[in-house]
């Protein structure tokens, strides 16, 4: 991959130029996109960090990630 500013060249697909992604809310890169729920009334897609900052919000209290084997 070779980066150039806000762009960089996909070595497998050569042929075109990608955007990289900001986050709607903090404007850092985004590494995995998520999109916000409806009820956040955010347009565009979210970092990760700001994601679960979100669901914190929405939905306090003790979060247990489960593991799926």
């Amino acid at each position: 991959m070779i980066i150039l500013n806000d762009f960089y060249i996909d070595r497998k697909e050569q042929t075109h130029l990608v955007v990289k992604e900001k986050c709607s809310l903090c404007g850092g890169e985004i590494d995995k996109k998520y999109l916000p729920m409806k009820d956040w009334n955010i347009s565009g897609s979210i970092c990760s960090k700001c994601y679960s900052k979100k669901i914190d919000e929405y939905y306090p209290g003790e979060h247990i990630r489960m593991r799926k084997d």
